[in-house]
């Protein structure tokens, strides 16, 4: 069984033993042709791939306790993976939902690391720049590279610490191996999104 999840910008697509990150195109163009079920977020797509006879949108059926109701469904997806713990997508934007005892008890929404630095180009030219990765937060930064990837970075690890207070912290996307170093005990897995999905269709008929 193919499951999708459909973000802003990538189809990611799991076999159950690794995912694929794909274009749009390059997703609907090699995987037309086989089961696949999926949720989507790109409502803009939702009339081309819902011509697609051997693929089934399931994103109605993705429940969780004590969500709001305009929730994203990945993100409803992602917290169903465990009942307890912090959860962190850190994609074009970066997502931090608590759950406790399997409900939901709220998040927050940030801009994604490429969004935040194309913040600092939007202020000055002389703000442009790549993100340090090697960063250290142990001591205050002495160039404007190093002290704006200081800032990005900081201030997100502030933030999600503030509200883990001791909980599970487990991360996914694109940037989540990358924002996991900076955490002790945190884990990272691609699959969380999908072990959601998982357990929903588990003993249904939905796939």
């Amino acid at each position: 069984m193919l499951l999708a999840d459909i973000g802003n910008t990538h189809f990611h697509i799991s076999n159950g033993s690794e995912v694929e990150h794909l274009s749009y195109e390059e997703a609907i163009r090699k995987y037309s042709r086989e089961r696949l079920c999926y949720i989507s977020v790109k409502q803009q797509l939702d009339s081309t791939i819902a011509e697609i006879a051997l693929w089934k949108n399931i994103s109605a059926e993705i429940q969780l306790d004590g969500a709001y109701e305009t929730m994203g469904v990945d993100r409803k997806a992602l917290c169903l993976s465990h009942e307890d713990g912090v959860f962190v997508d850190a994609g074009s934007a970066i997502t931090v939902d608590v759950m406790q005892e399997g409900r939901y008890r709220g998040g927050f929404i940030l801009p994604g690391l490429k969004a935040m630095l194309q913040a600092y180009k939007a202020i000055s030219p002389a703000l442009v720049t790549e993100l340090n990765e090697e960063i250290s937060l142990a001591r205050l930064p002495a160039t404007t590279k190093d002290g704006i990837s200081y800032g990005i970075i900081a201030s997100i690890k502030a933030l999600i610490e503030k509200h883990s207070e001791g909980k599970k912290l487990y991360f996914t996307g694109g940037d989540g191996k990358f924002l996991s170093g900076f955490f002790r005990d945190s884990i990272y897995d691609e699959m969380l999104v999908f072990d959601g999905m998982r357990k929903v269709i588990k003993g249904s008929e939905i796939c």
